[in-house]
Parts: structure tokens; C-alpha cells; sequence
């Protein structure tokens, strides 16, 4: 019978190791797990942040209008010719749609304002409808279009804040040369009232305590006499600001209170209309107001609406009126939200309510068609010459040094090489898909060399001695062996480098593709030649724009952008997996 050896008792000292040992593992494993957390959730506070900005740009306010096509305006001429059809005057149409929705607007003031509804550009897709369709002139057209910018980005709530509170109590309306009066036997404008003094004594108190603030640094030891002298006079200012504040709820409290635009705005909506409160008396019972929605009756009225808007007009992009008439629009059901298929279908504007990613999408293709067919075949065919055929010498190492050299160089060099010679150098025109590209691909072939000669390494050496010692020549067995099974590598490689390229903008710039291009070039020959511009450039020229619907758009180039890296890195690993061999 076989006798089996009891394992030795290990000692007291190597069980303290091994349990250090092991701790010291489970905390390494810790770590890299609170690693990969911290990277995911910085990756999704990330994409949380660009998305919430994203989202208000794949919506947007359209404005219906009901255009008559006046022969006079539409055609000069009276031949409707094309020329004659393209020197129509269609924003007059438009504005005089407009104007039949709000007969009471006259003035030349309140007039521009109401036509600052939307923007005058959008004429030009009215022209475009008239001209394919001469039929219509005479007709009445149902034209849809974007809405202004700023009117979006209020219906959105990105840009005003306002609250509507209904009440329930008697309110007589006088009108009178000035305006219309309004009265209550209850003090129903005193919560309005509160709010302004509440406003005026924050900032009272702000400014006090910016003037505290600055003498305690002008009393602090060792400060200089004219920066505590400095700080003493700002002192004095914020004083005299906080004074000023505590004036003005004297006189509200007193006197009552005239409306400012550094202040909260009131609005009174009655009898079907609206009313712009100028002046409120110290107890709320009466105000002074001036019509922007005609009224139904100035009788009086028991159910009626307080409409507040918090923001000062000083801070808003819109007016009240604007406002008032845009809130009618959409009761009316002219002004609808929808999803936004400009962003899609457009190319650049300087109104972020037309400005689309088409454009910058058909430059990104054709530069990158440009890029694809110039580095993926050189470099693959550089890398096999290296890696297969190139004997081992000095020449050999100093080239092998340089590709690795030029891997790590920056991209912006690539665009001062480009600039130099491509554009100053050949001739080629400035901001053209051609040049880019080929900027995009020297500084891609790095990238590709470099991760083509690593797939062929990768193939096992029995591969290409089975295939010699068969009697297959050297070209065979590279080309009919070795590099079928190093496809997948060279393939995955070369999406990343293509990738990468397309997420540059440095080098771009140089060559002049920062320029507006108003209009998208066309997917043919002669669009490699036709100024253009790519999406990270559009995403940097949109960042840049003043703006704030320009915050949105560049939040969504940014999503579109990120949507299509991740497509082309999910085809690299798709590749690798349906073409991977196992050994």
C-alpha cells in the first residue's frame, strides 16, 4: 500500500506573508476597479452634460404663416421669368402675413419688433418655392419655417423665467390717451410688489457687503497705501450702490413703483388680451398699463391672470411685446415644436436657427475618402516592405526610427507641412477636401505603418516556413499567406488611425478649413476642390459664435460627432472579431 505524505505545517511567519500577500491583492484589485469607476463616471458626467445641452437642438419652433404671393412683389416684371421671380420681394409677403395677425401693431418701433419674430434669410426659401412652382403667384401659401433663435430658446424656457397666477378678484379697466388704468378693491398687485422690494433689498445688501468686504482688505497689515487707498474708494462706490437700492424701496413703499429693466416685468392678461403694466401704486391696488393684445371689453373683469416675468429686460434677448405675441402665435397654433430636420439638412449660417451639420458632414466624407485612399495603401505597403522584404541594416533601423518619430509629432506640424506645401508649394486651393485630406493622411501614416507592422509580426514565423518550404516564392507566401491572416490586425489599425483623423482640427486650421462655408459642396469630383469645411472645425467655429442658440448646436455636433467615432471604432472591432484567427 502506497503511504501519502502529510503536507508540513507552515509556520506562523510565512501565514502572515501569504495573508499580506493576499490583502495586498485584494487592495490592487480595489484600486483598479475604483479606477475603471472613476473613469466611467467621469465619462458619463461627460456625455450627461453634452447631452443635456444636445437635446434642446433636436427640437425646434417652427412659425406657420399663411403668405398671400402678390403678383406685384413676386414677380417685377411681370414675365415670371426666373429673373423676374428672383427679384420678388418675399419678406414683404411674409411680413404682411404677419401684420394681418396683429392689426393693432403700427408703429415703425413695435413694427420691427414683431418681424424680429424670425429672421429675414428664411425669405430665401419662399423664393425657392415660388421659382420651382410660378403657379402659385395669386395664391395663398402655407409656409413653414424656423422661428427666431431667441423666440426657440424662450419657448424652450432656456431664457426667460415667468410664472402665471390666476386670480379670482374684481378689476376695472379705464382706457385713457396714455394707456388703460386698472383697479381693484383688494390689493391685488402687492405679491408683485414684494418681489421688487425683495429684488431691490438683495441687492442692497449684496453691494453692502462688497463694501465691507473691500475695507476689511483695505485694513489688512502690510497692504500698501494705494491698493488700501484703491480699496477704500471701491468701498465708497458699492455704499453709494447700496444707498441708491434703498432709495428705491423708499419709494415704492411710498410712492409706488414705475417699472425698470433692471427689475421684474408684470403683465395682466384680461378680456382675451394682454396688458404691459408701467406703474403700480404703493398698496397694489391700481396701475398704469399699456395694450399689446387688444382687449375684448374694458368693463371689468373677475378672472384674470397676473403674468410674471422674473428676468429683466436688460438680461432678456426678447421684449415684452415679443413675447406676448409670441405666446398668441402658439395659442393660435402658428408656432409648433417639432423635430429639428435643419440641423440635418442645412449647412452653416450665422443664425443658429438655420445652421445645419450638413455641409460640414459631406466635407468630413470627401476628406476623409481623400485621407482612406491615400494613407490605408501606403501604409500597408510601406509597412510589408519593412517588415518583409527590407534587409536589416542601418537605413532600415534609421527609417524604422523616424515612422516612430513622426507618430509622436503634433498634428498642428502636419498642417504647417500642408500649408507649405500643398497650398504654397503646388497651388491647391485653400480649405478643398483634397488638401485636407492629404494633410489628414500624412499625418495618419504613422499610425497605419506602425500598426500593420505589429499585425504581421503577429502571425506566427511556422506560417511563412510552411509556406517556403512547400516551394512558395517570397511574394507568395507574403501576399497569399501572411497577410490574409494579418488582415484583421491591419484593417483594425487602419479604422483607428481613419478614426483618429477624423476627430482632428489642428492641422485643418492651417489650411484654411475654419472658414464659413455657407454653402455644402457637392458629393462628386469637382466637390474635392470646392471649399468646405469638416465637423470638428464646425464644432470649433460654432463654440466660438455669440450666440447662445450656438451653445445648443455645438452641443449636438459634438453628440453627431461622437455618434460617428463610436460607429467607426465598433466596425474596427466587429472586423477584428469576423476575421480573427485562432493558433
Amino acid at each position: 500500500m502506497t503511504e501519502f505524505k502529510r503536507a508540513p505545517q507552515i509556520s506562523d511567519a510565512v501565514a502572515r506573508r501569504l495573508a499580506q500577500r493576499h490583502r495586498a491583492e485584494i487592495r490592487f484589485q480595489v484600486y483598479g476597479l475604483s479606477a475603471i469607476g472613476v473613469a466611467i463616471l467621469v465619462l458619463l458626467i461627460l456625455l450627461g452634460s453634452i447631452g443635456y445641452k444636445a437635446v434642446s437642438a433636436f427640437s425646434a419652433h417652427t412659425l406657420t404663416l399663411n403668405v398671400v404671393i402678390d403678383p406685384d412683389l413676386a414677380d417685377p416684371r411681370g414675365d415670371r421669368s426666373e429673373s423676374s421671380l428672383r427679384r420678388g420681394s418675399y419678406n414683404r409677403m411674409m411680413q404682411t402675413a404677419l401684420e394681418t395677425e396683429f392689426p393693432g401693431v403700427t408703429s415703425r418701433a413695435h413694427m420691427r419688433e414683431l418681424f424680429g419674430l424670425y429672421t429675414a434669410v428664411n425669405a430665401a426659401g419662399l423664393l425657392q418655392k415660388v421659382v420651382k412652382s410660378p403657379d402659385l403667384i395669386g395664391e395663398t401659401v402655407t409656409y413653414e419655417m424656423p422661428i427666431s433663435d431667441d423666440v426657440d430658446l424662450y419657448l424652450k424656457g432656456r431664457s426667460v423665467e415667468e410664472r402665471f397666477e390666476d386670480v379670482e378678484a374684481p378689476l376695472s379697466l379705464i382706457e385713457h390717451e396714455d394707456g388703460v388704468a386698472l383697479s381693484s378693491p383688494a390689493p391685488v398687485f402687492e405679491g408683485f410688489l414684494t418681489l421688487v422690494r425683495e429684488a431691490y433689498i438683495t441687492r442692497a445688501e449684496a453691494a453692502e457687503a462688497r463694501a465691507s468686504a473691500a475695507f476689511d482688505r483695505a485694513s489688512l497689515p502690510g497692504i500698501d497705501a494705494q491698493t488700501a487707498e484703491a480699496e477704500r474708494a471701491n468701498a465708497q462706490r458699492e455704499l453709494r450702490t447700496g444707498e441708491l437700492w434703498r432709495e428705491r424701496v423708499t419709494r415704492l413703499n411710498t410712492e409706488g413703483l414705475t417699472l425698470q429693466p433692471d427689475g421684474p416685468r408684470l403683465l395682466v392678461r384680461v378680456n382675451e388680451g394682454v396688458v404691459r403694466v408701467t406703474r403700480l401704486s404703493a398698496d397694489g391696488r391700481s396701475a398704469e398699463g399699456e395694450v399689446v393684445l387688444p382687449l375684448e371689453n374694458l368693463a371689468q373683469a373677475r378672472h384674470w391672470t397676473r403674468w410674471i416675468l422674473e428676468t429683466p429686460a436688460s438680461a432678456a434677448r426678447l421684449t415684452d411685446r415679443q413675447i406676448v405675441w409670441t405666446r398668441a402665435l402658439e395659442e393660435r397654433g402658428f408656432v409648433k415644436k417639432r423635430f429639428n430636420t435643419w440641423l440635418f439638412t442645412r449647412a452653416d449660417s450665422r443664425e443658429p436657427e438655420l445652421a445645419g451639420v450638413l455641409g460640414s458632414a459631406i466635407g468630413s466624407v470627401l476628406t476623409m475618402m481623400v485621407t482612406m485612399l491615400l494613407a490605408v495603401p501606403i501604409g500597408v505597403g510601406a509597412a510589408i516592405y519593412l517588415e518583409e522584404f527590407a534587409p536589416k541594416n542601418r537605413w532600415s533601423d534609421w527609417v524604422e526610427v523616424n515612422i516612430n518619430n513622426l507618430a509622436a509629432v503634433p498634428s498642428i506640424v502636419f498642417g504647417l507641412l500642408g500649408l507649405a506645401l500643398f497650398i504654397n508649394g503646388f497651388g491647391l486651393p485653400r480649405s478643398a477636401p483634397l488638401v485636407g485630406g492629404m494633410v489628414l493622411a500624412l499625418m495618419t501614416l504613422p499610425t497605419v505603418i506602425i500598426s500593420s507592422r505589429a499585425a504581421l509580426k503577429a502571425v506566427p514565423l511556422s506560417i511563412r516556413e510552411a509556406a517556403l518550404g512547400i516551394g512558395a516564392s517570397r511574394m507568395q507566401t507574403v501576399f497569399h499567406h501572411v497577410l490574409p491572416l494579418a488582415a484583421p490586425g491591419i484593417l483594425t489599425g487602419a479604422i483607428i488611425g481613419l478614426a483618429q483623423a477624423f476627430g482632428e482640427t489642428a492641422p485643418l486650421l492651417m489650411i484654411g478649413m475654419v472658414a464659413f462655408i455657407a454653402d455644402a459642396p457637392s458629393l462628386s469630383l469637382g466637390g474635392f476642390l470646392e471649399p468646405a469645411t469638416v465637423m470638428p472645425v464646425q464644432v470649433y467655429l460654432w463654440s466660438s459664435g455669440v450666440e447662445r442658440a450656438f451653445e445648443m448646436r455645438t452641443a449636438a455636433a459634438i453628440m453627431v460627432l461622437l455618434g460617428l467615432m463610436i460607429i467607426l471604432n465598433a466596425f474596427a472591432i466587429y472586423l477584428r472579431r469576423r476575421f480573427e484567427r485562432r493558433w
